[in-house]
């Protein structure tokens, strides 16, 4: 792949006349969109359930074998791609930021939902057994529902995906041993979003504690009691997850990429990239181009 690696909105990919969303079989979409399988962003929410096939694909370079009854959500601007085997099926949806506010009082309640978070493991769910068939006929009611001309259809394809959301939320954080209570929900969603806006130029817990009104230990110990993890960690894992997203954009130099990341120096950068990855970020970018040509000839 030569120079910056695609960014899609729902406009290029989508037959439907709708601007908001798009709803596709998986084969089909497939069919019409091979240039997907290499790594590129999306504006928009999108999610896919297989229903047959095999193969990997990878979000935000984290790789997951693909399985039927297998489904994955992924947020604006995370970077993904497959490599399929063999003949693959399913269904896909996306749909834009915007596509529940006028139907939700709350804006922000998609962030409830473990999958939307941004936590790679999170946005990739197993479907159990018992719950499959269920999950296969509210699609099936959605592409249903695409193709008809009602004036309150797009209403009733958002009541079918929140039964979706919600039906698979259950599974996915009843698995989990802690639950959080409401006040640290908020404070870690609100630390998470401070580093979304932040994480070029605020590199130190204490910097986000500030900004929450609490202490850095108290933060700390949210972050490690929630996610397992340090809140230094969680800092440090967004700023390495923008190094790799930048770093298969052949048009920007390490250097570039080092200062667009608040790197005065290179050599700081590089040593930074290579202690939490055991790579250079020239090694890096040398071995996710070797995947994709290898991919590409597969």
């Amino acid at each position: 792949m030569q120079g910056t690696f695609p960014v899609y909105d729902i406009c290029k990919l989508s037959d439907f006349q709708q601007e908001d969303l798009l709803i596709s079989r998986f084969g089909a979409y497939l069919q019409k969109h091979r240039d997907l399988y290499f790594p590129h962003k999306h504006t928009f929410y999108h999610l896919v359930l297989f229903t047959k096939g095999g193969g990997t694909h990878a979000i935000d370079f984290k790789t997951f074998d693909v399985t039927p009854y297998q489904i994955y959500f992924m947020t604006p601007g995370q970077v993904h791609s497959w490599n399929f085997e063999g003949e693959v099926d399913g269904y896909v949806i996306h749909f834009s930021s915007s596509f529940f506010e006028s139907f939700l009082l709350k804006n922000e309640y998609l962030d409830q939902f473990s999958f939307f978070s941004g936590i790679i493991d999170d946005a990739v769910i197993q479907i159990e057994p018992s719950l499959q068939q269920k999950i296969i006929g509210l699609f099936e009611d959605i592409i249903a529902e695409s193709e008809t001309t009602d004036r309150m259809g797009l209403d009733l394809i958002r009541s079918l995906l929140l039964q979706i959301f919600i039906l698979l939320n259950r599974t996915n954080t009843g698995k989990k041993e802690k639950q959080a209570l409401p006040y640290n929900y908020t404070l870690l969603k609100t630390f998470q979003k401070l580093i979304e806006k932040n994480f070029a130029t605020l590199k130190l817990p204490r910097d986000y504690a500030g900004l929450l009104y609490i202490t850095p230990n108290h933060l700390n110990a949210l972050c490690n009691d929630l996610l397992g993890i340090s809140a230094g960690e969680v800092i440090r894992n967004r700023i390495l997850l923008e190094a790799k997203r930048l770093l298969i954009n052949l048009d920007l130099t390490i250097a570039e990429i080092g200062y667009q990341l608040n790197f005065n120096d290179n050599s700081y950068f590089t040593k930074f990239f290579k202690k939490y990855t055991g790579s250079t970020p020239e090694e890096f970018r040398k071995i996710t181009l070797n995947h994709q040509k290898n991919d590409r000839r597969n």
